[in-house]
């Protein structure tokens, strides 16, 4: 058995939380055509309408980036409140397609005040719903 008599000074990287969402991908399409570019700036980043505009079928990438975004916030418990905006969220997908989180503005902030150091990423979509599940990873003691 081995023993140390230095204690563990830093903690050690733990799962913070785990936030799941899925979207009706029509009902989101239905309020992209009624909130036109509005909407979608409110909502996505330039970038991420860039990525979700060049695809065949739009409104599926889009679907998956707003769960992606509700998910992140069930793990903060921010909700879209307290000056989280949507837009500080971004969906950014590697050289291999893997997506990856973004997090900036309050929502930065927030994950700081929780010693958040990495958030991790799943995506899916179908013809009628996207589902993401986000994963933050803390060093806070007891996380």
């Amino acid at each position: 058995m081995m023993t140390s008599s230095k204690p563990m000074s830093d903690p050690l990287p733990s799962i913070f939380g785990i936030g799941l969402d899925l979207v009706d991908i029509p009902r989101l399409a239905k309020s992209i055509e009624q909130g036109g570019q509005a909407f979608l700036d409110r909502i996505f980043t330039p970038h991420e309408q860039e990525y979700c505009s060049n695809h065949s079928r739009p409104n599926e990438h889009y679907a998956a980036r707003w769960a992606a975004k509700e998910a992140a916030m069930k793990v903060l418990g921010t909700g879209w409140s307290g000056g989280v905006a949507f837009t500080d969220f971004e969906v950014i997908n590697d050289s291999d397609g893997r997506p990856h989180l973004e997090v900036t503005g309050v929502a930065a902030e927030r994950s700081r005040e929780q010693d958040i150091i990495e958030w991790q990423l799943s995506l899916s979509h179908t013809g009628s719903t996207a589902g993401a599940v986000a994963q933050a990873i803390s060093v806070r003691p007891g996380a």
